[in-house]
């Protein structure tokens, strides 16, 4: 990731490595003079903290910042066509998201769409709280909801919506909120021509269950919390209920037991949520 931004047409003029590893990285930092790196330790690792941290060391001249996870690669000249789309957005954009040209299309998308886990139009948040899915655009977007990993906001925003720390840990459904938080007062684009590739590790075996779990407890809690702006604990039960039937079907028709370790989450974090025992899960996932 650092190699990639440190061969940009245009650099950034600040970057805050937030780091929670063990063992730390900082000495991997002076491997990129031409960069202008903060370095900022944080441990335990909990991706909200992590960022809420990183925006914290702001400089105050700074009127645009984002968030790059450390297993991101920009391609050449992403950040100077990020840094036009800002040039010719209006006051009222406060997002604007890289374009992940790997993400892959969605699949089932006929069973997702009965169990409003997934649909058309891109980029939307449906009543459930499943956000629908955004993948390499050809065209500026807008939409509902932004990733966290690859996403610049206006400063005003940032001073403004902290990410909510109840999301600990990785963190799972942290970005979904705080996005769709921002899109209550402004505009959020993914910027077509902004573009990188995000290389995520598979979610370790061991962590399946705990994935299935924040399918459920976290999303709830998401919908609870923005009730107000047609979410429905109806349809997000409706939807759990389709969630537990692909990964249960997944598991049977690729034979991947990882699916069904994540379907007895989803059923674990349902039956927490209707026996009134629901309560943060932290953890990590890779």
């Amino acid at each position: 990731m650092l190699a990639s931004l440190a061969s940009q047409t245009r650099l950034p003029d600040h970057i805050i490595v937030v780091d929670a590893s063990s063992p730390p990285v900082e000495h991997v930092l002076s491997n990129f003079p031409a960069l202008d790196i903060e370095y900022v330790r944080v441990f335990p690792p909990s991706l909200a903290v992590q960022r809420n941290a990183g925006m914290a060391r702001l400089r105050e001249n700074a009127t645009l910042a984002g968030y790059l996870d450390d297993d991101v690669v920009l391609e050449p000249g992403a950040v100077e066509a990020m840094l036009r789309f800002w040039e010719n957005a209006g006051a009222n954009v406060g997002g604007a998201a890289f374009n992940i040209v790997n993400n892959p299309a969605p699949r089932w998308i006929a069973l997702k769409c009965v169990f409003g886990i997934d649909d058309n139009p891109r980029g939307r948040m449906l009543a459930s709280g499943f956000p629908t899915t955004i993948c390499d655009v050809l065209n500026d977007l807008e939409t509902d909801w932004l990733y966290g990993g690859a996403t610049v906001w206006r400063r005003d925003v940032i001073n403004t919506f902290p990410y909510d720390e109840w999301f600990v840990g990785t963190g799972f459904m942290e970005d979904v909120d705080y996005s769709f938080g921002v899109r209550s007062c402004y505009r959020l684009f993914v910027v077509a021509n902004a573009k990188l590739a995000h290389y995520s590790r598979p979610v370790r075996s061991d962590r399946q269950h705990l994935l299935g779990l924040w399918q459920v407890v976290n999303r709830m809690y998401f919908v609870r919390k923005y009730r107000d702006r047609g979410l429905s604990k109806i349809s997000a039960t409706w939807a759990t209920l389709g969630l537990i039937l692909l990964n249960s079907g997944l598991a049977l028709i690729r034979a991947d037991k990882n699916y069904l370790k994540r379907a007895i989450g989803n059923i674990s974090g349902l039956a927490a949520m209707i026996s009134g025992r629901s309560r943060q899960y932290g953890g990590h996932l890779k």
